[in-house]
C-alpha cells in the first residue's frame, strides 16, 4: 500500500501547507470497533477554503486532529475499508463521507445499519452529526460508479443549497420578489439558482453578482434571470423586495450590495467565504446584519420532520435534475499525487479555479 500521507495547512495563515507522515497508516493498531479507511478521491471547491477560514468558528479544525498550530482541511469522497474490528464491515467495502486530506483515517463504527454508520471518535462526540456519518455505497440508492466524481463534487453542496432553498421557501422569501446572490459562479450559488430559477419561475427575480471574468459563464448556465458584475452593483432595483444570499465572504461587496439595495433589503444572508481574505462575517452594514446559514443545523429540523430517509429522498431526486442540466457546462477535471492537490488547493485559494471545472483529486 501507498505510504501514508497528510496534507496539513498552518490555522493562521491559509498559505502556509506541508505534506506530513500520516496520522493514520495501514499499520495502525486498530482498537475494537475500529475500521481503517483509504481515501481514495475528495472534491476540492472553494466550500473546502471555507471550512479552513473559518476553521475556528464553526470547529472545522476539530474533525481531524494535526499538528499544534496546524489542520487538516475536510473533504467530501470515498473511501475504502483496508482493515477493520467492526464485524459489520469488511475490507474493500466502500463508503462515502467526510473525510481529512489524507491518505488514511482510522474511524471508531458505531450505530451500523446496512446502509451507513457513524465514526464515534470521542473528539468528534460534540461535532454535529451530519459530518459524523458515513454511507456505505453498497446500499445507497443514489450510487453510480460512474458518477462518482459528480457525487463527490456536488452531494455536499447541493445539499447546502437544497437546504437553503428549502430555509427561503419556509421564510416565503421574506417578502421579497428578488434573490440576489454573490460569487454566482460558486457550485453552491449554482445549484440554489437552478432551484429558485425552477420551483419559483415568475415569483422571483434570480440574480447574480459575479466578477466580469465569470459574467459570461454565469449567463450561460441559464439558472439567472440576470447576471450583475460587482462593478455595475448600482444596477441594482431599490424599488424590488430583496434577499441577499452572500457566498463570497467579501466585507467591501456586503457593504457595496446593502448600499446599493438601501431598505429594499429584507434579509441578508452568509454562506461561504470564496473571498477568504476579505471576510466579512462580523462587518457593520447599512440594513439588516448579515445572518450564517449553517446548513448542519436546518438539516437536522428537516430530518426530525421528514426522517433521513424523506432529507435524502429529495436532496437525490433534486440533484439528479440538476447534474442533468449541469451536463451543458461542467468539465470533471482528475487529479492524482501531491503536486496535484497542492495546484488545486493554491488555485482555489487565489479564486482562480475555472467555474466550469469540478476537482476531483486523490493522494
Amino acid at each position: 500500500m501507498a505510504e501514508s500521507v497528510d496534507f496539513i495547512v498552518n490555522k493562521n495563515d491559509l498559505r502556509q501547507t506541508a505534506f506530513v507522515p500520516g496520522r493514520d497508516s495501514a499499520e495502525s493498531a486498530l482498537e475494537p470497533g475500529q475500521v481503517l479507511l483509504h481515501v481514495d478521491r475528495f472534491a476540492f471547491t472553494a466550500n473546502n477554503i471555507t471550512y479552513g477560514a473559518i476553521g475556528e468558528l464553526i470547529g472545522y479544525w476539530s474533525f481531524f486532529p494535526a499538528p499544534e498550530g496546524w489542520g487538516r482541511i475536510p473533504v467530501w469522497g470515498f473511501a475504502d475499508v483496508v482493515r477493520s474490528r467492526q464485524d459489520a464491515l469488511r475490507p474493500d467495502e466502500r463508503v462515502y463521507g467526510y473525510f481529512p486530506m489524507s491518505t488514511h483515517l482510522v474511524v471508531q463504527a458505531e450505530h451500523v445499519s446496512v446502509a451507513a454508520f457513524i465514526d464515534a471518535a470521542p473528539h468528534r462526540a460534540a461535532l454535529p452529526p451530519i459530518y459524523n456519518q458515513y454511507t456505505r455505497v453498497a446500499a445507497d440508492p443514489g450510487d453510480d460508479r460512474a458518477h462518482e466524481a459528480h457525487i463527490a463534487l456536488f452531494r455536499p453542496l447541493f445539499t447546502t443549497a437544497f437546504l437553503l432553498d428549502d430555509f427561503l421557501s419556509e421564510s416565503t422569501l421574506f417578502g421579497a420578489r428578488s434573490v440576489i446572490l454573490a460569487s454566482a459562479s460558486s457550485k453552491t450559488a449554482l445549484g440554489l439558482a437552478f432551484l429558485l430559477s425552477h420551483t419559483r419561475r415568475g415569483q422571483c427575480e434570480v440574480v447574480g453578482l459575479t466578477s466580469p471574468a465569470n459574467k459570461a459563464f454565469v449567463e450561460r448556465t441559464g439558472y439567472y434571470d440576470r447576471a450583475v458584475a460587482y462593478d455595475d452593483l448600482r444596477s441594482l432595483s431599490r424599488e424590488t423586495p430583496a434577499v441577499f444570499v452572500d457566498f463570497a465572504g467579501n466585507a467591501s461587496v456586503v457593504r457595496a450590495v446593502h448600499q446599493a439595495l438601501g431598505e429594499s433589503l429584507k434579509y441578508s444572508c452568509s454562506v461561504g467565504l470564496t473571498h477568504w481574505e476579505q471576510m466579512a462575517l462580523g462587518v457593520e452594514v447599512p440594513g439588516p446584519a448579515p445572518i450564517l446559514f449553517f446548513a448542519p443545523d436546518h438539516a437536522r429540523r428537516r430530518i426530525d420532520d421528514w426522517g433521513a430517509a424523506g432529507l435524502q429522498a429529495g436532496v437525490g431526486e433534486a440533484m439528479q435534475r440538476f447534474l442533468d442540466s449541469a451536463a451543458r457546462w461542467l468539465r470533471i477535471v482528475e487529479g492524482r499525487g501531491q503536486a496535484a492537490v497542492e495546484s488545486v488547493y493554491r488555485a482555489a485559494l487565489d479564486g482562480k479555479i475555472d467555474p466550469s471545472e469540478g476537482h476531483v483529486l486523490s493522494l
